[in-house]
């Protein structure tokens, strides 16, 4: 939603401050301008990039629209989840969860968060983690040093479309000035002709470096940048259960590994310590 709004300020503003100054819409509107940088930047995009990312880019733009997954009803059930699988560890020994772990869509605990069931990420991360500590055969600092590697190389994964499309952002305003001059070739090539037809033309070319640059910091840089960010959430929950782990690792409660996962998680998207409490005994 915020990225609609966005947009719609941007070009309010842009369109709207261009048509109070007694600008013609119509002027704008030059379809060959828009082929020449829109198909540039698109080829210059998959030259640069593998197909993987390419692909990564287009399915991730309607989560854009939507907004993050990573919110704080989900931070919630995410560590009433790990404090499900830390109590019932602590009680039945290590060993009970295994079942739990080798098949968490069967598995009770799991089911009772469905939210989280559907991030394959996040539910291949914790149970990696607690089958390498129901085998017991590694120390916590150990265990800690290889999370913290998984969890830098899925951020390099992840930042691959944001950093994808910075990289058009950047090339935009490039590709508007190849428009402006094309234009200005065929300006040139038309010098004997009506003043009104010379005019149209320089015009044209002058809207092909408009269109560049609004579309780099008005939509492609703004878009990239709402990715990272996104990027950001979904890593934070990744350091959540890392702490989370390695607390109960070290001998603490259930209920105050969690509190270590708690604290690791941005303030707007972390939950209170009474509403995270009220939530585990919901549960």
């Amino acid at each position: 939603m915020a990225l609609i709004i966005g947009s719609i300020i941007v070009l309010a503003s842009v369109l709207g401050g261009y048509v109070l100054s007694h600008g013609e819409l119509w002027a704008l509107w030059q379809p060959f301008e828009i082929l020449i940088i829109g198909g540039a930047a698109f080829g210059a995009f998959v030259i640069s990039n593998p197909v993987h990312t390419i692909k990564t880019v287009f399915t991730a733009m309607p989560g854009l629209l939507t907004g993050s997954k990573f919110n704080k009803v989900m931070y919630m059930d995410l560590l009433s989840l790990l404090y499900d699988i830390f109590d019932k560890s602590r009680k039945q020994g290590v060993m009970s969860i295994e079942a739990d772990v080798d098949d968490p869509e069967g598995s009770e605990i799991f089911m009772r968060y469905p939210a989280i069931l559907k991030m394959p990420a996040v539910i291949e991360y914790i149970t990696d983690y607690l089958r390498i500590i129901s085998s017991g055969n590694m120390a916590a600092h150990e265990l800690e040093s290889l999370m913290d590697l998984e969890i830098q190389t899925r951020q390099t994964e992840l930042e691959e479309p944001a950093h994808a499309l910075q990289k058009v952002a950047d090339a935009l305003p490039g590709f508007g000035i190849v428009a402006a001059v094309l234009g200005i070739v065929i300006t040139m090539g038309s010098l004997g002709g009506p003043p009104e037809m010379i005019g149209n033309h320089v015009a044209a070319a002058l809207v092909g470096t408009f269109l560049g640059i609004l579309l780099a910091y008005g939509f492609v840089g703004p878009v990239s940048s709402l990715m990272e960010t996104m990027v950001h959430a979904e890593v934070k929950a990744l350091e959540c259960i890392k702490v989370s782990i390695i607390a109960t690792m070290g001998g603490m409660a259930p209920q105050m590994a969690v509190e270590f996962g708690r604290k690791v998680l941005f303030f707007d998207a972390r939950p209170k310590f009474q509403e995270l409490n009220d939530h585990v005994k919901s549960r």
